[in-house]
């Protein structure tokens, strides 16, 4: 009570003071200057503290109510079954073995021997290789009434090291070769002429071989060759080649300089063929020396190589000597990704030629060759290669090449003189150095139908013009060849090649005494072209031992592959082969 009675006297007296200042008189105007407009902020505003409280009759209380859950035990007998993740089946590696043998006997008594060991040591970072190849013939052909034997017997060993910044190795080589010259016809020549004739010729080669190649140093890499080769008729020849590349990076580019110096020198017992008397030797001798320097540009899709060429020529045996400067320009460039790539260059070299690689080409030379260098002064060429699909593969090119001095293999005159081997009855090749110009188109295909089966063909042609206006002798102007491997099952494999060689000219002749090679009496004669097709079957017994069947000419057509040297028939082949550890 007392509260109360302060409050009201408190609200009358401002009642009555407002009611007083009502009354009083006017007191005039005045003016207000606002110095600065009034700005609201956030601080400014009015925010409810707190919710109001309703005390409204008219709303519903809330019930409470309380749950409860009546359980009742229920007897169950399922029991879920456990989970099992699906396994994937794994292939289990193959079984390595460090050596391989092989052995086969066939018609016309061919054999063939293959034996294989590498050994590695200090974890893999040393390697030793030993191989054994062994490749003969005694049957005899109908068509001549010579012996028409052959020996191919090679012996190989290497060793290799391999560390982080280099690795290096050498290998030694010795290898025999037997051959008959027997390209004779039969009732050409009398039974005691034929009798007293000894076709046989033996080769003979022993090679050491060196490379060396690093990693992260301006010197890339490098190789040795040394060789000597002879032969059963004291014909004899030397090899030195040395290789050595060197590759400077100079801001995004990369110079290569690649190096060579090559040289072959030996001589024959024997006079050329084209001299109707056997009177003096045949010596030769070549040094070449030369430097490929060469720019690499990358740029996005396009590869290009610019180079040069440049050999100084050396015949030491004539005193003779050449300047020789070559174009080395490649380029490559995608069109689609990995589909379309075109590609082109046109390059040259002074092709060291030589008794031994004639011998690879040819074993039915005369020990009595010229041996000179081919300048090939250009091969321009251009082509499109890539993959038509995933699992098919393309490569076709067009070609144009000049050359001087262009080795071809020509039967040697028939010349009835005292030589130690009978190889001047018509029945042993020289060689023929020709300038020419060569017009070639190359085309294949490869399909891999599956991981299991390959498949490819490729055919080539070519166009001659000589500069003595004679054919090209013994150079087919269209060659074609067709291949399948098949992994038929796990134990069964197979593969088949069909090859294809068109018509080649050469020539026969007589010589006669005090004429020029020119003018003998000769006649041309054309080779018919000739298909021949080869298969082979194998079958793993287990994955260590393996039969095999090999056929060659299955078509049976005894062919010339060179004028007057037919082939043996159809050959069949059985063997075995085991992989082991030694």
């Amino acid at each position: 009570m007392q509260k109360r009675t302060y409050i009201f006297p408190l609200l009358f007296l401002s009642l009555f003071g407002t009611l007083f200042g009502q009354e009083t008189d006017d007191i005039g105007t005045e003016t207000v200057t606002v110095v600065k407009p009034y700005s609201p902020t956030v601080s400014d505003a009015f925010k409810i503290k707190s919710s109001p409280n309703l005390n409204d009759s008219i709303v519903l209380q809330k019930k409470k109510i309380d749950y409860s859950i009546f359980s009742v035990p229920v007897a169950s007998t399922f029991t879920p079954a456990k989970g099992k993740a699906s396994g994937v089946k794994k292939t289990p590696p193959p079984t390595l073995y460090n050596s391989y043998a092989s052995v086969g006997l066939g018609n016309y008594n061919n054999a063939l021997v293959d034996f294989y060991t590498s050994r590695e040591f200090n974890r893999g970072e040393d390697l030793l290789d030993f191989g054994l190849t062994h490749n003969s013939s005694r049957g005899d052909l109908d068509s001549t009434p010579l012996d028409t034997d052959f020996y191919d017997t090679k012996l190989d060993a290497s060793y290799a090291k391999r560390d982080r910044y280099m690795d290096w190795g050498a290998s030694v080589g010795l290898q025999h070769q037997l051959y008959n010259w027997y390209g004779i016809e039969n009732d050409v020549y009398s039974d005691d002429l034929v009798a007293s004739m000894d076709e046989q010729q033996n080769y003979f080669n022993a090679e050491a071989k060196a490379h060396l190649n690093m990693e992260d140093s301006f010197f890339k890499q490098g190789n040795l060759l040394l060789r000597r080769f002879w032969d059963a008729t004291e014909s004899a020849e030397n090899r030195v080649v040395i290789n050595p590349t060197l590759e400077l990076p100079v801001t995004e580019e990369l110079i290569t300089i690649s190096a060579k110096l090559d040289y072959v020198g030996g001589n024959f017992k024997n006079a050329s063929l084209n001299n109707t008397t056997n009177t003096g030797e045949i010596n030769y001798s070549h040094l070449q020396a030369g430097v490929t320097p060469s720019l690499l540009i990358l740029r996005d899709d396009l590869t290009l190589n610019l180079g040069a060429n440049i050999v100084y020529g050396l015949d030491t045996e004539n005193s003779d000597s050449n300047f020789y400067i070559y174009p080395a320009v490649t380029a490559s460039y995608r069109l689609l990704d990995e589909n379309v790539i075109a590609y082109g260059g046109i390059e040259g070299e002074l092709k060291q030629n030589s008794y031994h690689d004639f011998v690879d080409d040819n074993p039915y030379v005369s020990p009595t060759l010229d041996i000179l260098p081919t300048d090939q002064q250009y091969e321009g060429y251009l082509g499109l290669k890539g993959q038509l699909m995933s699992n098919v593969g393309y490569n076709i090119k067009g070609s144009y090449t000049a050359e001087n001095r262009r080795p071809l293999f020509l039967l040697n005159p028939i010349n009835i003189r005292d030589d130690d081997k009978s190889y001047y009855y018509g029945n042993s090749f020289q060689v023929f150095y020709d300038d020419m110009k060569t017009l070639g188109v190359f085309g294949e295909i490869n399909i891999d139908i599956n991981r299991n089966f390959t498949l490819g063909v490729n055919a080539e042609f070519y166009d001659y013009d000589t500069e003595t206006d004679n054919p090209a002798w013994n150079l087919p102007s269209i060659k074609g060849s067709l291949f399948m491997d098949y992994q038929i099952t796990d134990q069964w494999y197979m593969g088949a090649n069909l090859f294809y060689v068109g018509e080649r000219d050469d020539l026969i002749s007589q010589a006669i005494d005090g004429a020029s090679p020119s003018e003998f009496p000769s006649t041309i004669v054309t080779l018919d072209g000739f298909f021949d097709v080869n298969a082979h079957v194998g079958y793993r017994l287990n994955e260590q031992l393996s039969i095999f069947v090999k056929a060659s000419n299955i078509a049976n057509n005894n062919y010339q592959n060179w004028a007057n040297f037919r082939v043996q028939g159809f050959q069949a082949l059985a063997g075995v082969s085991y992989k082991f550890d030694f």
